[in-house]
């Protein structure tokens, strides 16, 4: 099991970004895959999970109405869709895969990626 997260960078308070996490060497339609941050000084925390199993899970509720999910089988890639970003949003982002069902402790991680919102 593979993942790798990407489109992490700077932005300003109140802005978007999306990120990636592209997915490899297992079948992508029997996992589910989450994202989580881990901001500075403080513990990882779930924040959406999407499984085919289960949908969509939320770990956060500070997210909703600005966090999205979705994934793309075709690609083997899960996506976070970030909006209204605040500088409390500045973390490393992680995904992380668990067969079946959403985990908020999956067994295969990926390298995170850093968010910095500014204000």
């Amino acid at each position: 099991v593979q993942l790798q997260a990407s489109g992490g960078g700077l932005v300003q308070a109140g802005g978007s970004l999306r990120l990636s996490c592209a997915a490899s060497g297992f079948i992508f339609d029997d996992y589910s895959i989450a994202w989580y941050l881990q901001a500075p000084g403080k513990e990882r925390e779930g924040i959406l999970c999407i499984s085919s199993r289960e949908g969509i899970t939320y770990y956060s509720d500070s997210v909703k109405g600005r966090f999205a999910i979705s994934s793309d089988s075709s690609k083997n890639t899960v996506y976070l869709q970030m909006n209204s970003l605040t500088t409390e949003d500045t973390a490393i982002y992680y995904c992380g895969a668990e067969h079946d069902y959403c985990s908020r402790y999956p067994g295969h991680w990926g390298h995170g990626t850093q968010v910095t919102v500014s204000s």
